[in-house]
């Protein structure tokens, strides 16, 4: 009676189910609003009140960002959500050498409480609710943000919103990352204790399957691995001596809504029913401590750049697959956000896609409207069984913070990428526009351009104009106490960093002190082999083919992939690595996080034939072309150095004039990738 598993990583849905399918199942004659909350948190669900309109952005400078926020708020958005950019997730202020290419790139730059301020000039946060999606540097922006709304007026006990700052799943994927795992963790459980005692209405953490989903789990992997970490959470929390009712009703979730649309409305629904079960063994007495309540976002990794107004179908789908499954908040991504950041236009049609999902359309009059539906109960049941098997095997290693330790899912979820993606390639998977019904001639998109030397620029002169006219004796002692702290478990963190950024120590300063006792951590990076090669079959022959070299060398080229400057988001590295790898290629993988020279000195360590460059946020206009510079400072000629990933047509033919010799836009499959790299190769060598 049971889903039939197309593979062990997918449940495939019946043509047809009956009432039988509903044997053995329990809580079907559930409630919404009942425990253990299948159908719904709130009895109502929608007719009460509908979802938040959230829409996630940054603009480069806070006054930018300032006026995009306020444009969302009057235009029907209901909650701001907060995107920072790179170097200051990684707790960099922007004049820092490391961080020129990634300044305001992907999100707004926060060097200081004045850039808070500005942030939000005119925004009441008593009365808006704010999401921030930090996670590495979680307590200085939070420490800012709190310092701003007291000098706004505001009273901490009233704000309301959400702060990410879950730390465990940036080791399994996003990567962003500042401080090793077991301080990082010290961080988590202060920003708790803190909320709990003083921030009633904040949510101090948003637990995230949503990065796990982009860097290519399954549904049922994406579920497990959130839930367990979860679960981790209210143990460090329960580790501190709080009570679960001081803090659970208040543990937040974040979801990605991908184009699988019956699964990801059984996922939410199985995901309550789930974490109503965990909660459940910590005895609360509090019944809002067992309901799992989540944000969702559409997916990103499902937009293309090829026939790019699909797009705005996907994100409308997805959408309602949230909606169906019950999510109390959302973000639609826009349609131009595989090429480049969103602009106005596009984010005006994300905006207005769920305002016409929740007024025209009729879908918040009925709570649950799939409850009692033969497939989606099976469906969420056959899920749950998957989920719970795959959470008894984190289990059985330790917990999840072992798991993590050990690297286990990590593997699992890139494993999970390559199959994935050897089935887009093979064309088992379709994927409109870009491996079937494909243009002849693609349309020009108009893209937001971004200026990061000016926003460079701006950041670096009010730094300096900060500094100059701060207490710098004051700033240095705040610091110093922050420092003592850090080696002092009964100290909150979250305590002494407001009155270092109430000083206005910068986000680098408070970040670096720490960094002083904590260490900057830094992840061993691996290629998963031989899982690419066996998710095919006719077309790994044909590719297999392609690519044997015993005829046209005596060694199989050896390629250095990397990502330059601080994003962390490394699927498309990865996947390109592990399929290279078994297509012949020796491939060598970059440390995360790498300048160009460091890239240019390892390839000639490495004696390596080309280079190939994973680049997802803007940041390859400076980064490539200082690469190309220092590689032919090293070597007198360049090597052969290839793109791959988020681009504007526009800066190709800049790039190709620089010396790059092929780019490669997302969805381009890895055999024709594999085909062209051979073909310059042998151009080169020749």
């Amino acid at each position: 009676m049971s889903s039939l598993h197309k593979s062990s990583d997918h449940l495939t849905p019946k043509q047809v189910y009956t009432s039988e399918d509903l044997k053995g199942i329990s809580d079907i004659d559930s409630l919404p609003g009942e425990s253990p909350y299948l159908r719904g948190p709130y009895p109502n669900m929608y007719a009460g009140r509908p979802w938040t309109l959230r829409q996630y952005a940054g603009f480069s400078t806070a006054k930018d960002s300032n006026i995009f926020f306020k444009k969302t708020l009057q235009n029907g958005g209901q909650g701001l959500s907060v995107a920072f950019d790179l170097a200051t997730h990684r707790g960099y202020d922007s004049d820092h050498p490391r961080v020129q290419g990634d300044v305001g790139r992907a999100g707004v730059a926060i060097d200081s409480v004045e850039d808070m301020k500005e942030l939000f000039k005119g925004i009441p946060l008593e009365e808006v609710s704010v999401s921030m999606t930090m996670n590495g540097a979680v307590l200085p922006i939070l420490a800012a943000y709190l310092v701003t709304a007291e000098e706004q007026g505001a009273n901490i006990e009233k704000l309301k919103g959400t702060i990410q700052n879950d730390i465990l799943k940036e080791f399994m994927v996003r990567n962003t990352y500042i401080y090793p795992p077991q301080p990082s963790m010290r961080i988590v459980k202060d920003i708790l204790v803190f909320c709990s005692k003083s921030m009633p209405f904040f949510n101090p953490i948003s637990i995230s399957g949503y990065h796990m989903q982009e860097a290519g789990a399954y549904t049922a992997l994406e579920l497990a691995y959130t839930l367990k970490d979860g679960e981790e959470y209210i143990k460090t929390a329960l580790s501190a001596g709080l009570n679960i009712d001081e803090f659970a009703p208040r543990l937040s979730f974040f979801f990605g809504t991908s184009m699988n649309f019956y699964q990801e409305i059984a996922k939410l629904r199985a995901a309550r029913k789930i974490w109503h079960k965990l909660v459940n063994q910590f005895n609360p007495k509090n019944k809002k401590s067992t309901i799992l309540k989540t944000h969702c976002q559409t997916s990103g990794w499902s937009l293309t750049a090829q026939d790019p107004y699909n797009n705005i179908i996907r994100t409308t789908i997805e959408a309602m697959a949230a909606v169906f499954g019950g999510t109390q908040s959302l973000h639609t991504n826009a349609l131009d956000e595989a090429v480049a950041l969103p602009s106005e236009f596009s984010a005006r049609i994300a905006r207005n896609t769920q305002l016409i999902l929740q007024e025209e359309t009729g879908l918040t009059d009925v709570a649950d409207p799939w409850g009692g539906s033969y497939m989606m109960e099976r469906l969420t049941e056959d899920l749950i069984q998957q989920t719970e098997q795959l959470m008894h095997e984190i289990d059985q290693e330790g917990g999840m913070a072992v798991a993590i330790e050990k690297g286990i899912p990590k593997q699992k979820i890139e494993e999970a990428a390559l199959r994935k993606q050897a089935k887009l390639d093979s064309g088992e998977d379709t994927l409109i526009g870009v491996n079937k019904y494909k243009l002849d001639q693609e349309d020009k998109l108009e893209t937001l351009e971004v200026d990061n030397s000016q926003v460079l620029k701006t950041q670096a002169f009010k730094l300096k104009a900060l500094k100059k006219q701060r207490n710098n004796n004051e700033v240095k002692s705040k610091l110093i106490l922050l420092e003592e702290a850090a080696a002092d478990e009964n100290q909150n963190l979250l305590n002494i960093c407001i009155q270092a950024i109430k000083a206005r120590a910068t986000i680098g300063e408070v970040s670096q002190a720490l960094e002083n006792k904590f260490g900057r951590y830094e992840a061993e990076v691996g290629i998963s082999k031989g899982v690419y090669k066996a998710s095919f079959d006719k077309e790994w022959t044909e590719s297999k083919a392609l690519t044997d070299f015993k005829d046209l060398m005596k060694d199989s080229p050896k390629l250095l992939l990397a990502k330059l400057g601080q994003d962390g988001h490394d699927r498309g590295y990865k996947t390109i690595a592990g399929a290279l790898s078994d297509l012949g290629f020796e491939v060598e993988l970059a440390p995360l996080f790498s300048t160009p020279l460091e890239i240019a000195q390892l390839a000639i360590d490495k004696k390596v034939n080309m280079v190939g460059i994973s680049t997802l946020v803007a940041a390859h206009k400076s980064l490539i072309p200082e690469l190309l510079e220092h590689l032919k400072d090293f070597g007198g000629t360049i090597l052969p150095v290839f793109v791959g990933g988020v681009m504007p047509e526009s800066d190709v033919q800049k790039l190709k004039d620089l010396g790059v010799v092929s780019l490669y836009g997302p969805g381009t499959p890895i055999p024709d990738i594999a085909e062209d790299i051979l073909k310059q190769y042998l151009k080169h060598r020749d």
